[in-house]
């Protein structure tokens, strides 16, 4: 039996949410550690597959404001007709078979938070030797990629409607990606919502061990400050090995599959920075 497949227009509980951030929103996901908990709710005890290396996270800070977004018909229409072909349940009990979801064998990246899709799908396109994971809880984002997906045919990609934390947890095994994408995730600018911002170290060390040997990391951002900090949690993880050249300043130069967006475009004749980081798990 094939993997279970998300029904166009049924309710879902989602636990993160993101603002609209450059050129698309993103799903941001809360921040987890142990042994602490707030007004989320935590996973139950049960809820890790047997023989799980290590414990999921639990939630403690969200890095994420829920709102909501109208879904336009055309994106309605792509639920409805594409949603079938394209989308994936979250199922907690039951690990992932790529193999069947995607219906060959081929390298696994994870993106989480593609916005409203536009980058993603090119680089589908682009890369036609990989498969994309791809998680975003903006139902209209998810109904935009859907459409891209339908219309040009683009077969390498599959959705989740939930947040990619949970996904990890509890239905990809360690060492089971070749990549993982984060583009332009919320910097959260003021000071006091720092501790909101998706990459810090817990999370890092979480990703990295879903890394088989040799894969990727990816983060971008048009935020200074946050690539600073990107740049030292990335670095302190013992797992991970940057790419960049050794005699530069830690940023990667923008590889060639990630396009630019007309937002970034805009940025850049602006003069406005965007820092790549590239890390390899070790």
């Amino acid at each position: 039996m094939g993997p279970p497949i998300a029904q166009p227009g049924k309710a879902h509980s989602f636990s993160v949410q993101h603002r609209t951030y450059n050129h698309a929103p993103r799903a941001i996901q809360g921040l987890r550690q142990p042994h602490m908990s707030d007004d989320s709710t935590s996973h139950p005890p049960d809820a890790a597959q047997p023989g799980t290396p290590s414990k999921p996270f639990m939630r403690v800070v969200k890095s994420y404001v829920l709102r909501t977004g109208r879904v336009g018909p055309g994106q309605q229409r792509a639920y409805e007709q594409f949603g079938p072909r394209f989308l994936l349940n979250y199922d907690a009990t039951r690990r992932l078979d790529p193999t069947a979801v995607f219906g060959r064998e081929a390298p696994l990246v994870m993106e989480i938070g593609f916005g409203m899709g536009g980058a993603t799908a090119q680089i589908a396109q682009v890369r036609p030797g990989d498969n994309f994971l791809c998680c975003e809880v903006h139902e209209p984002g998810v109904g935009a990629l859907l459409k891209l997906c339908g219309e040009q045919g683009i077969e390498n990609i599959r959705i989740f409607r939930h947040d990619a934390v949970e996904v990890l947890d509890h239905m990809l095994p360690e060492q089971s990606l070749d990549g993982v994408h984060i583009f332009f995730p919320d910097p959260w600018h003021k000071s006091r919502h720092h501790k909101r911002r998706l990459i810090q170290g817990p999370f890092v060390n979480r990703l990295a061990r879903h890394l088989r040997p040799g894969g990727y990391l990816h983060l971008a951002t048009d935020w200074q400050p946050y690539a600073e900090q990107m740049l030292a949690v990335l670095s302190a993880e013992p797992l991970l090995q940057n790419t960049a050249p050794a005699d530069g300043d830690g940023y990667a130069p923008k590889p060639d599959y990630r396009p630019l967006t007309k937002f970034e475009n805009r940025g850049l004749k602006l003069g406005h920075g965007v820092w790549d980081l590239v890390f390899r798990r070790v």
